[in-house]
């Protein structure tokens, strides 16, 4: 009874552990859905490091999803929709590849197509996210990028369905939050990956700009080395042949040589000019000094200075000016710069012929078009013209032998910079054997630069006079190849102090003006400058603003500071030609302020005017 007994138990016992066992279609089900999601994972994983591009890996990822749960989700109709950041509807962008039926879902409200590139709304998205059971699922959230949104509708009868009929809901579910799950874990890799692609791309661009910046500096620092040494060599030589014992030169070849000379350091002047220029208009440090701009006078001038280099080519040179064109509101010292650089670039690829400056009104501007009937520019040529360091090859006259002209290259990208500054452009017409002309293109009346017309008229007058002075000193040394000997008519010989610690440079500025009439004392270091002062009160001082212990406007702002002294004109010299000097230089208080080399011209002019001005004012007293 008792065996019996205990064999009735076992079988309760294990009758009560099947019952609690799963039945054999949820165990179906439950591998099915683990077989599923390996084949997703692993599916998305291959898209992710199969693809040859990382955007390439974006569209298969999605259509992996799309293809895997069509197929696994039978019979129910997959899509995914991409939205763009802030839109209110988007295009359904990915369908079953197998799809050839047209799939629809139903809406609360209306049917909605899931075909390919059809229209769907983000209210509708929405609202099918929240209805019950759920049919849409937010499956890329990204307010930079897009939003996808992954939709399974409705079933419909597939004969090309194979896996299990009635799939419970929950296990629906599940398989949809798991993709999703993977999905989001995949494509935040591929975002990195992404991301990592773009630094990469842009290291590699950032690369080639590196090399090429390297080979334009290469080559820039090739062309200015041998620009630099041939003048200098030209200077150096010169000089030290008539510095030589026992050379006694006629005086026409003593005339020869300081022509060269002078010529020789012009040029290497220049050089630096366009180097400075350049680096002042890359660093957003070059202003525009407003005023209102005597045309003709400009044009005249720049013409006079290239007058001599086209004679000795035997060029003609030709000048045409539309009668109205009087004045207008720009630079005049950079309009002479770009006219400058244009006209001798003109002279330079010009063998014979013809080179010339048209002035004429157009569209509210100035056209100044510069024309010559040079060999003429290729296309190719054309498209790197205004490049940095860039120099066209020179074409001799049988056509065959190429050789690079004088220059650093940067010349006519300092005229492009600047135009662009006055607002206006730079143009280019040109063919190969028919010659070149390049236009300047300037707003009359620069937008915001409309000055009020007595003040403006007024400034403009006193500048030009200025202009015209400098130009009369310069056309003077030109023609002569000596200093300008203007005497002063002042009763009482004026006195200049100049203070100045270098010098040959003292000793140059001494003998210039003191041959145009002036009594010029020199001493090199502050001490010695207090007492000259104090023995005799000069006219004018002329300072250098670098001093050996002590900076030059330092002593400028104590002469400021005495009331004896605070009224006598003060003009700085320097080497510093920076953005800003100028103007760190008048608000230390000096009158006037001029770089060098000392252009002794224009340094005439100014104590000249100052002169006149103290004289002015003790007639005044």
């Amino acid at each position: 009874m008792q065996q019996s007994s205990s064999l009735t138990e076992q079988k309760s016992h294990i009758n009560g552990v099947s019952s609690q066992l799963p039945e054999v279609p949820q165990l179906d089900a439950q591998l099915w859905l683990e077989r599923s999601l390996n084949k997703l994972q692993n599916c998305l994983w291959e898209c992710l490091f199969s693809a040859s591009a990382a955007t390439t890996a974006e569209v298969d990822i999605f259509q992996a999803v799309v293809n895997e749960l069509f197929h696994t989700l039978c019979p129910s109709l997959v899509a995914i929709a991409l939205l763009a950041p802030q839109e209110s509807e988007g295009k359904i962008c990915y369908i079953p590849n197998s799809s050839s039926v047209k799939q629809h879902t139903k809406h609360p409200y209306r049917q909605i197509q899931l075909d390919l590139n059809s229209v769907i709304k983000l209210t509708d998205l929405q609202q099918m996210e929240k209805q019950r059971p759920q049919t849409a699922w937010r499956l890329v959230t990204d307010t930079n990028t897009l939003t996808a949104w992954l939709i399974i509708a409705e079933e419909i009868e597939r004969s090309d369905c194979c896996s299990l009929q009635n799939l419970p809901h929950h296990l629906r579910l599940k398989l949809v939050t798991r993709t999703i799950d993977y999905f989001a874990v995949v494509f935040t890799q591929l975002r990195q990956v992404q991301f990592w692609q773009r630094k990469c791309q842009q290291l590699e661009q950032y690369n080639q700009d590196l090399e090429r910046t390297n080979q334009l500096k290469n080559q820039f620092l090739a062309n200015t080395s041998h620009e630099i040494r041939t003048p200098l060599s030209l200077i150096i030589g010169f000089t030290h042949l008539l510095l030589a014992q026992h050379y006694d030169p006629q005086k026409q070849k003593h005339e020869e040589y300081l022509h060269i000379i002078q010529s020789s350091g012009k040029h290497l002047l220049g050089l630096i000019d366009d180097i400075l220029d350049l680096s002042k208009i890359e660093a957003n440090q070059m202003d525009v000094q407003w005023e209102l701009v005597d045309v003709p006078s400009v044009c005249r001038n720049v013409l006079a200075l290239v007058k001599e280099k086209a004679a000795n080519k035997g060029l003609k040179l030709h000048f045409d000016l539309q009668p109205d064109i009087k004045t207008f509101i720009a630079d005049s010292l950079r309009l002479k710069q770009m006219l400058l650089n244009l006209l001798f670039n003109a002279i330079k690829f010009t063998t014979n012929g013809s080179i010339g400056l048209r002035v004429i009104t157009e569209d509210l501007c100035l056209h100044f078009t510069v024309w010559d009937t040079g060999s003429g520019i290729s296309p190719e040529d054309q498209t790197e013209l205004f490049k940095p360091y860039y120099q066209i090859l020179h074409r001799t006259d049988d056509t065959t032998d190429y050789h690079p002209q004088e220059g650093t290259g940067l010349g006519l990208m300092v005229t492009q910079k600047l135009a662009e500054m006055h607002g206006g452009c730079l143009t280019v017409k040109s063919e190969i054997n028919q010659g070149s002309s390049f236009t300047i293109v300037l707003p009359l009346n620069p937008q915001g630069k409309v000055l009020p017309g007595l003040g403006i008229e007024v400034e403009g007058i006193e500048d030009l006079s200025a202009s015209n002075s400098q130009s009369k000193y310069a056309s003077s040394s030109a023609s002569s190849g000596e200093f300008a000997l203007n005497t002063v008519n002042i009763d009482s010989q004026p006195e200049i102090l100049l203070v100045e610690d270098n010098l040959p440079h003292a000793e140059l500025i001494q003998v210039y003006l003191q041959r145009l009439g002036y009594k010029v004392t020199c001493v090199t270091n502050a001490k010695s400058m207090w007492i000259r002062i104090k023995q005799k009160q000069p006219s004018l001082i002329l300072i250098d603003v670098r001093l050996p212990h002590v900076n030059g406007l330092q002593l400028v702002r104590e002469l400021r500071a005495d009331g004896q002294y605070c009224s006598i004109p003060i003009i700085a010299q320097t080497a510093m030609a920076m953005i800003g000097d100028r103007e760190l230089c008048l608000d230390a208080g000096v009158d006037d302020y001029i770089s060098k080399p000392i252009d002794l011209p224009l340094l005439a002019s100014m104590v000249e005017k100052h002169l006149k001005m103290v004289g002015n004012r003790n007639c005044q007293d």
